[in-house]
């Protein structure tokens, strides 16, 4: 038997999620369409969510997301980091290297779970919560590269190398995940050398394939 469930609370998340996938906002007229209702429903619709910070609508009528989001999305870094942790475990282990998983967070890239390697007599260290411009790093620079290359495929996300960008002596391997709606991050590791051993690149590439997974 299908489960019941609400048509109204349907369409409002349908509503959230059409505004998250652009950057200019949506019309009522176009949100219509895109739903397949009348544009009373959608003023209804928008009318809600406004009331809940969740939809704003700038001067020119365009519904856009709300602030409120913000509050929402506090919540999701702890549930992004359970899912996330046994592919890092595994690739720190691997490596010997510290793992980490990095998201956007306004025009920064933050560590949001960090895994050292248990084996190795020293490695970076790298705490959860470490911030730093999204082009510099390898965590940061994987990111714009899925952004600047959007229709690549999501079974070959390439990896990005750096040496000494965020500290000096330490080098970065990093490959953005892909193909997770509302998420844009990646996956990567720092060790302490003056280049990124060749097998440590399609590592991180498969580690970053494990973490989407196991987010959709």
């Amino acid at each position: 038997m299908t489960a019941e469930t609400s048509q109204t609370l349907d369409r409002g998340l349908k509503v959230l999620k059409l505004l998250a996938d652009t950057d200019h906002g949506l019309t009522v007229t176009e949100l219509s369409n895109k739903l397949g209702v009348n544009r009373t429903v959608v003023y209804r619709l928008l009318a809600t969510l406004e009331q809940h910070a969740l939809v704003r609508r700038d001067l020119g009528g365009r519904a856009r997301v709300g602030l409120g989001v913000l509050r929402l999305g506090r919540q999701v870094h702890p549930l992004v980091r359970e899912a996330a942790l046994p592919a890092l475990r595994s690739l720190a282990e691997d490596i010997g290297a510290t793992a980490h998983l990095t998201l956007v967070d306004g025009t920064e890239a933050l560590a949001v779970a960090v895994v050292e390697p248990t084996w190795t007599d020293y490695h970076v260290a790298y705490r959860a919560g470490f911030r730093h411009p999204l082009d510099r790093g390898a965590a940061g620079r994987a990111i714009l590269f899925a952004r600047q290359n959007p229709a690549r495929p999501a079974d070959e996300p390439g990896y990005t190398l750096t040496h000494g960008e965020l500290e000096a002596g330490a080098s970065g391997a990093a490959a953005p995940l892909l193909g997770v709606t509302g998420v844009e991050g990646s996956v990567g590791v720092v060790m302490l050398a003056d280049a990124v051993p060749e097998r440590v690149g399609p590592r991180v590439v498969d580690a970053a394939r494990e973490v989407a997974e196991a987010l959709r």
